[in-house]
């Protein structure tokens, strides 16, 4: 089994950038693609930013283009979220999930096909 542990969440006024780290614990070996989803106040949870581990193909999410990085050290088995440029509407819960088996590039947005969940770290960006 697999554990994830984010960190580097808090608070930030518009304009601040923030980098969250997410780090990985047990089959590390086998993950073929790490995600970073956001669940805002009564809304669903969406894919901000994932990568796939063995083609880096990175996908991201309209919203936040040009603003957010996501990219992954595996020498320490982590991957990380740089959001530059903060907006009030990025205000969320920020999970780190992980895939343990093979997928197609072109799903690595869909949060059902990840395998394990971090707890969550809140990002709150004031006006």
């Amino acid at each position: 089994q697999g554990r994830l542990v984010e960190s580097g969440g808090g608070l930030a006024q518009a304009g601040d950038s923030l980098r969250l780290s997410c780090a990985a614990s047990g089959r590390t070996f086998s993950i073929y693609a790490m995600g970073w989803f956001r669940q805002a106040q009564g809304k669903e949870r969406e894919c901000v930013a994932a990568i796939h581990s063995s083609t880096g193909i990175t996908y991201y999410a309209d919203s936040v283009k040009g603003r957010f990085t996501i990219s992954r050290d595996n020498a320490l088995d982590t991957v990380y979220l740089q959001m530059n440029t903060l907006k009030p509407e990025d205000t969320a819960v920020y999970y780190c999930a992980s895939r343990l088996s093979p997928l197609d590039a072109a799903a690595i947005y869909f949060p059902r096909m990840y395998d394990h969940w971090g707890q969550g770290t809140q990002v709150t960006v004031s006006s």
